[in-house]
């Protein structure tokens, strides 16, 4: 599963299309080298088709929301579940129609025609057939749908496939339209879908067209940290405001590493790390140019600093072996101290784990710092959401209407009586109040499950781990600390469709693998910048067709 999913976050554990957001952008491929339609959006185009955004708060979080730089703002945070439970949408939004859906589920498939079914189509007045389909094999299930034109009318195609699923050739063929319902004030018929932030509507657009509907949104979207087991360095008098540049790390690699009680420092944090060098995910633009991290003398820095980190002899024998598997027990049961992750890691189930192996385990994270110690600490932001659903181009316009309408009560806030309907059930049956926290019972585990509706549409992210207020409490200040160091980067939350040829110099698989051994300590440098000069007239393709189709066309999305 890409996430934890209790805060409603589902980015950040893969490459977003959208935004060519995280590390290694997953670029959809729309065929061959010729084709030059990339499904970009224009400046005006996309200002026309974008949804007004019309904020709407009616459930008070226990931690405010913190606005930050260039946009970021922090999720708000519950530390108990709402206990008046509000209505956001009056009435039934449907009116009797049938329509089915598919997402993707990793875990046990709930059986069909199940209590908690029934209930969510009475509640919604329709009778949505939902078939949830393997997550593990969603990648080639969906092709296969399209191949044969049958898809369903709803159906939710994650961002991370978009080169698998070609969602910019499907958009305007097999998907709907939606801005003549959704754009500019015809949104405010649906006011839980206004609330939804600008920047997760404008990553599922294509081509100056909506079609995406988001499923979670969050204006503080970072691809990950560096964890460390907080309980176990604070009562050495090591915390996190400490570590301010990468010598300050290599220096506690050498003092917390002891491979002959089985501790080492370091576990892999390349992945997370490196932005610390003010490495971008792929493009900087520099003098009007654009410039890839391949050829910036940072990217070699942090390179080095990883490869001596591993030689040193300060990351676990394990995770230079890439055995990933094990990474979190590494970690829970404090053979490694430092780790990177996604932050969906920062969870209520993540603490129950800890817990049961260490009682004191408490996770914390890194500040963002500058490797240097000198530069301003940043990083860049990752797309809105990578997480979108999609509507059937054969619908008819009141089908849409209606669709827009559960989409509308499906995407209502944290806490209100839409959102325990969606994420709880029926209370009695598949939950009850305990502690003041809504709790599964045997039915719920069975039958509720938390991407199926909430992967058709959801409100924005809110930071909550009900049982578990310290982890809550240490996001939130943590967010909070770094709001102020995350910067849009080149190309943000945009949608760019590529030339196979093309996609595949920018994914660069031969130079990644190079980076790889590198990182783990068993290439060097040199070796990753012979892989980079190997592979220069490819990225030279690359950095041209970028600049003509998209650059000198869209600009940045900055």
């Amino acid at each position: 599963m890409p996430h934890e999913l209790n805060r409603r976050s589902f980015v950040g554990s893969a490459a977003s299309v959208a935004g060519a957001a995280a590390l290694a952008p997953l670029l959809s491929a729309c065929g061959g080298g010729g084709q030059q339609h990339t499904g970009t959006n224009t400046k005006a185009g996309l200002k026309a088709a974008l949804p007004a955004y019309v904020p709407r708060t009616p459930v008070k979080p226990d931690i405010a929301s913190v606005a930050g730089s260039d946009g970021a703002v922090t999720d708000p945070a519950f530390l108990h579940y709402p206990s008046d439970q509000i209505t956001t949408v009056s009435g039934t939004p449907g009116k009797g129609g049938s329509y089915s859906a598919v997402t993707p589920l990793w875990g046990t498939v709930p059986t069909p025609g199940n209590s908690f079914y029934r209930a969510m189509n009475k509640a919604l007045g329709v009778e949505l057939t939902v078939r949830p389909a393997d997550g593990n094999h969603y990648d080639t299930i969906v092709p296969t749908m399209t191949a044969a034109r049958r898809l369903p009318d709803w159906i939710q195609l994650p961002s991370w496939w978009s080169s698998n699923f070609n969602v910019g050739e499907l958009a305007g063929t097999q998907l709907t339209d939606l801005t003549p319902y959704l754009s500019g004030d015809r949104i405010k018929k649906y006011p839980n879908l206004a609330a939804l932030p600008t920047g997760a509507w404008q990553a599922g657009t294509w081509g100056d067209k909506l079609y995406g509907i988001p499923c979670s949104a969050s204006r503080f979207v970072v691809a990950g940290t560096v964890f460390y087991r907080q309980d176990i360095l604070e009562p050495k008098g090591i915390t996190a405001d400490q570590v301010t540049s990468a010598d300050d790390l290599m220096k506690l690699g050498k003092e917390l590493t002891d491979a002959k009680r089985g501790v080492w420092a370091f576990d892999d944090v390349w992945t997370y790390l490196f932005p610390c060098w003010d490495v971008p995910s792929q493009w900087n633009l520099q003098g009007g140019k654009l410039v890839h991290k391949y050829e910036m003398p940072q990217f070699l820095d942090a390179l080095d600093w990883h490869y001596r980190l591993a030689t040193a002899g300060y990351v676990h024998p394990d995770a230079i072996a890439g055995i990933m598997a094990t990474g979190p027990t590494r970690f829970y049961s404090g053979k490694v101290l430092f780790s990177g992750g996604g932050m969906g890691a920062w969870s209520v189930s993540d603490y129950q784990n800890g817990r049961a192996a260490d009682r004191n385990y408490r996770r914390g994270a890194l500040n963002i710092f500058a490797a240097d110690g000198k530069s301003t600490p940043r990083t860049f932001m990752g797309a809105s959401t990578s997480v979108y659903s999609y509507l059937n181009a054969r619908l008819k316009p009141q089908q849409i209407g209606e669709l827009l309408a559960v989409a509308d009560y499906l995407a209502a806030p944290y806490g209100s009586r839409e959102y325990t309907m969606v994420n709880f059930g029926v209370e009695g049956v598949h939950y009850t109040m305990k502690d003041g926290v809504p709790t599964a019972t045997d039915d719920g585990k069975k039958f509720v499950q938390p991407v199926v509706y909430p992967f058709l549409a959801a409100p924005s992210a809110v930071l909550s781990n009900q049982g578990a207020d310290i982890v809550t409490k240490d996001y939130a200040a943590w967010q909070a600390a770094n709001v102020k160091r995350l910067y849009k980067p080149v190309f943000w939350n945009m949608n760019i469709s590529m030339p196979q040829p093309i996609a595949q110099a920018a994914a660069a698989q031969s130079v990644e693998d190079v980076i790889k051994d590198c990182y783990h300590g068993k290439k060097k440098v040199k070796d990753v910048q012979e892989a980079i000069a190997a592979w220069k007239s490819s990225g030279d393709r690359l950095k041209r067709w970028m600049t003509e189709n998209v650059l000198d066309k869209y600009g940045t999305g900055q």
